[in-house]
């Protein structure tokens, strides 16, 4: 039994350009052709197929995941232990996430009023005010720190809902973008680092794409900052960093 590439892409959720893309690396060539030259799948391809996307939700480089099942003393038994030992540990993590959000909605439900941690409560067990004193420091004779302070200042409950909700949903695409394989310098992922330039304009001050490509540099030098949206999805803050580089210079900075 052989499959065509549009039959593949739909088993596994995937674009058909995403598998056009597997196959021009060397990371997934299909085992036939048709006699008109049409790629067809076998099963061990779709086997290796699921190994490629396991490794990929999991974050893993396609660089990695190639030279990890290339490997001709690796046992795909080792593989598949390996994958649910980290599976595994990715939904411990969400379980957690989900019980914060939880607990942050049934104290709006009840009117509470929230502190500075539970406004950020959504984000995990990360303390906003940790590095406050840190950032005054670092920043606080700027004109971009002044008018974070001040916005925030004025901030109402639902204004932090509906700022949380949509960090939320970025985070939730950008980790769909990269479980696709789009790469950082493509359209989608630079219209994301610009959604987020924007997002940071709109709700904090003013963020030209200079300093937009400051903060990306920093959210990867930077443990605290890589951690966060590392917690989104592993690799995410090079990702980022290099999609704000491709953003920035896509509108002449």
């Amino acid at each position: 039994m052989s499959y065509s590439v549009g039959q593949v892409a739909g088993f596994a959720g995937i674009t058909v350009r995403t598998l056009h893309h597997y196959d021009e690396i060397g990371l997934l060539a299909p085992g036939g052709r048709s006699h008109a030259g049409h790629r067809r799948y076998d099963d061990a391809d779709l086997d290796r197929l699921q190994q490629i996307l396991f490794y990929r939700e999991l974050g893993f480089p396609l660089d990695e995941v190639a030279a990890l099942l290339d490997d001709p003393a690796a046992d795909p038994r080792a593989h598949l232990r390996r994958q649910h030992e980290l599976l595994t540990a990715r939904i411990e993590r969400l379980q957690k996430m989900a019980a914060a959000v939880e607990n942050a909605m049934e104290a709006r439900r009840m009117g509470i009023n929230l502190t500075p941690e539970e406004k950020f409560e959504v984000f995990g067990d990360k303390d906003p005010e940790q590095y406050a004193d840190e950032a005054e420091q670092r920043w606080g004779g700027t004109e971009a720190y002044a008018e974070s302070q001040r916005r925030a200042a004025a901030y109402t409950k639902d204004d932090w809902k509906r700022m949380q909700a949509e960090v939320a949903s970025w985070g939730e695409r950008y980790d769909a973008l990269m479980a696709a394989g789009e790469p950082p310098t493509g359209e989608a992922a630079m219209d994301m680092a610009e959604e987020h330039r924007r997002h940071i304009t709109t709700w904090f001050y003013d963020c030209p794409y200079d300093v937009h490509q400051g903060l990306g540099g920093m959210y990867v030098s930077d443990e605290r900052f890589k951690e966060f949206y590392d917690s989104m999805r592993p690799g995410l803050a090079e990702h980022l960093r290099d999609a704000i580089e491709a953003n920035a210079a896509r509108h002449g900075a």
